[in-house]
C-alpha cells in the first residue's frame, strides 16, 4: 500500500451513532417532537391529530439492506498475494565493529549473504486461464510469488508485466484453472456517490470486506505522469493493494492503490486506479510483458499567466515546450522550444497532464496534427507519434553549446526559480559542466544561472544557442553568473573538445 503522507494534515475523528434512520421506525419516539430543542430553536410545526412525523429513509444499495451478495459473487476472485524478496544483506554488527580486512585475513573473504523479505497484498483474477491483475509496488522486486486463492489452496504465480507508471502489474497462476474470474465494470460510468465495496487482505487478514463511497474521480496524488484516481471512503489499509473496488452490480471499477495518512493506516481517504485505465494496461502487459506508449520527445511545462503573457497569449492555455530531445519525433516535425501546444490532435490540451495521457494513448507510428503557438502566431505541424524508449536510454537535449563551452545549460521553470530563490526565470541553469574544458577551468559549477554571455542578455536556452553559436576556437568568452545571491563574471578563451 502506498502511503501519501501530508504532515500538515490536521485529522478529526468523529463518532456519530446514528439509530432508526434507513432502518425502520427503531427509536423514532425517543425524540419529543413537541418540543424546542435548545435555545433559540425554531418552535414545532404543528401536525394533524394522529399524523406521524414523516420519516425520510436513508437510501440502501440494495433491498435487502445487505451487501453479502455483492461481496459473495465477487470474493472467489480476489486473491492475497506473498511475497518473498532476496536482497544483498548488510554486514553484521561484530563486523561492523572489527572491520572487513580483520575477517578477510583470518577467514578469507565471505560468501555474499542474503536477506529475506516478505511482503503482503491482495489481487483480483480477470480471466479464467489465471490472469491476477495487482499493483506494481505488490510485487515489482519480488523473486518468488504465492497466491493464496478463496478456496484456501496456494498457487505458485509468475510475473508477466509491470508497469510503473500507473502501478499495475500482471500475474500468471502457475497449473490449476480454471478459476473464478471478477467481471471488469466501466469506471467512466461511475458517479461521486455511488457504493462501492473494497475486498483484500489488509494486515494479511484475507476476505475482508468494507464499505464505502465514491468520494471524488479525476484525482492526481503526485505518483505519475497518469494519476487520474478514483477517491473513496471505503477503508483501505496496508495489504489491500491491489486488491478490487466493486460497484453495487458486482464489477470491478478500481484497483486500490494508495491511501492518504499521516499513520500509515485508513483515515477514510483511499485512491484506486480506474478499471478502464486498468483494462488496456493490463491486456497488453499479459500478451507482450510490456506497455507501448506514444512519445514525442520533449521537455513540458504549465503555461502560468506570466509566462502567457510573455509569449503573447491572452489567456494560459496549452503547453509549454522547454526542451526538445534530439532525433525525436517532435525534432523532425520541427517543434522548437518554447513553442506552446494548444491543440493535440485537435482536441485542446490545457494542462501537462492532459498532453502527457493523450500522446501517451496514441498509437505510435501515427501521423497526428499538432498546433502550436510560435512568434505571436498559430501553426499547425504534422507529427508521426514515436514508441516511449526504454526508461534506461539517455536522451540528449537539443542545446548545441556544450560541445562548443563544455556547458550542458537548461531552462529555469518558475518552480526551479522558486526553489532557487530567483527573482524571474529569466536565463538558464547550468547542468552540467565538462571536467577538461575551459569553463571548468574558469570556475563555472553545476547549478549555476548564466544571465549573460559576452555582455548579451541570456533569457532561455535559445538565447543562450543564438548568442554562442558563432563562437570559435580560441575566442574569449565572458559570462554573467548568478551563483546563490552573489552575481560574478567568469571570462574563458574556448577550446574544441
Amino acid at each position: 500500500m502506498i502511503s501519501v503522507k501530508r504532515s500538515t494534515l490536521a485529522f478529526i475523528v468523529l463518532v456519530t451513532l446514528v439509530v432508526g434512520a434507513g432502518l425502520g421506525t427503531w427509536g423514532a419516539g425517543a425524540v419529543d417532537q413537541s418540543k424546542p430543542s435548545g435555545p433559540g430553536a425554531l418552535p414545532p410545526t404543528t401536525l394533524p391529530a394522529g399524523t406521524q412525523p414523516r420519516i425520510i429513509p436513508a437510501a440502501l444499495p440494495i433491498p435487502s439492506g445487505s451487501f453479502a451478495q455483492v461481496a459473495e459473487s465477487v470474493g472467489p476472485a480476489v486473491v492475497n498475494i506473498n511475497t518473498v524478496t532476496r536482497v544483498s544483506g548488510g554486514r553484521t554488527p561484530v563486523e561492523e565493529f572489527f572491520g572487513d580486512e580483520f575477517f578477510k585475513r583470518f577467514f578469507g573473504d565471505a560468501p555474499e549473504r542474503q536477506q529475506v523479505q516478505r511482503s503482503l497484498g491482495s489481487g483480483v483474477i480477470v480471466d479464467p486461464s489465471g490472469i491476477v491483475l495487482t499493483n506494481a509496488h505488490v510485487v515489482e522486486r519480488a523473486t518468488e510469488i504465492e497466491v493464496s486463492t478463496a478456496d484456501g489452496k496456494k498457487h505458485k504465480a509468475k510475473l508477466a508485466g509491470v508497469d510503473k507508471k500507473t502501478d499495475l502489474a500482471v500475474l500468471k497462476l502457475q497449473g490449476g484453472g480454471p478459476y473464478p474470474a471478477a467481471n471488469l465494470g466501466d469506471s467512466d460510468a461511475v458517479k461521486v456517490g455511488d457504493w462501492v465495496l473494497a475486498i483484500g487482505s489488509p494486515f494479511g487478514l484475507q476476505k475482508t470486506v468494507t464499505a464505502g463511497i465514491i468520494s471524488a474521480k479525476g484525482r492526481s496524488i503526485g505518483q505519475g505522469p497518469f494519476d487520474d484516481f478514483l477517491q473513496t471512503d471505503a477503508a483501505i489499509n496496508p495489504g489491500n493493494s491491489g486488491g478490487p473496488l466493486v460497484n453495487m452490480s458486482g464489477e470491478v471499477v478500481g484497483i486500490n492503490s494508495a491511501i492518504l495518512s499521516r499513520t500509515g493506516g485508513n483515515v477514510g481517504i483511499g485512491f484506486s486506479i480506474p478499471v478502464n485505465m486498468a483494462k488496456r494496461i493490463y491486456t497488453e502487459l499479459a500478451a507482450k510483458g510490456k506497455v507501448t506508449r506514444g512519445w514525442l520527445g520533449v521537455s513540458i511545462q504549465p503555461l502560468t499567466p506570466e509566462l502567457a503573457k510573455s509569449f503573447g497569449l491572452k489567456e494560459p492555455n496549452g503547453v509549454l515546450i522547454s526542451d526538445v530531445m534530439q532525433q525525436s519525433p517532435a525534432a523532425t516535425a520541427g517543434i522548437t522550444s518554447g513553442d506552446v501546444i494548444i491543440e493535440f490532435d485537435k482536441k485542446k490540451v490545457d494542462s501537462p497532464q492532459e498532453l502527457q495521457k493523450a500522446v501517451a494513448a496514441t498509437t505510435p507510428g501515427r501521423a497526428v496534427p499538432l498546433k502550436v503557438w510560435r512568434d505571436k502566431g498559430e501553426k499547425t505541424l504534422e507529427i508521426k507519434i514515436g514508441e516511449t524508449p526504454d526508461e534506461t536510454v539517455a536522451l540528449k537535449p537539443t542545446n548545441k553549446g556544450k560541445s562548443l563551452l563544455g556547458l550542458d545549460v537548461r531552462p529555469i521553470t518558475p518552480e526551479l526559480a522558486r526553489q532557487l530563490n530567483l527573482r524571474t526565470p529569466d536565463g538558464v541553469i547550468v547542468f552540467s559542466v565538462d571536467d577538461e574544458s575551459a569553463a571548468s577551468e574558469a570556475g563555472l559549477q553545476r547549478g549555476d544561472v548564466i544571465r549573460e554571455v559576452n555582455r548579451q542578455k541570456v533569457r532561455s536556452v535559445q538565447d543562450f544557442e543564438k548568442v554562442t553559436k558563432d563562437v570559435k576556437d580560441g575566442d574569449r568568452v565572458t559570462v554573467l553568473l548568478q551563483r546563490g545571491p552573489q552575481s560574478l563574471y567568469v571570462a574563458f578563451t574556448v577550446a574544441r573538445g
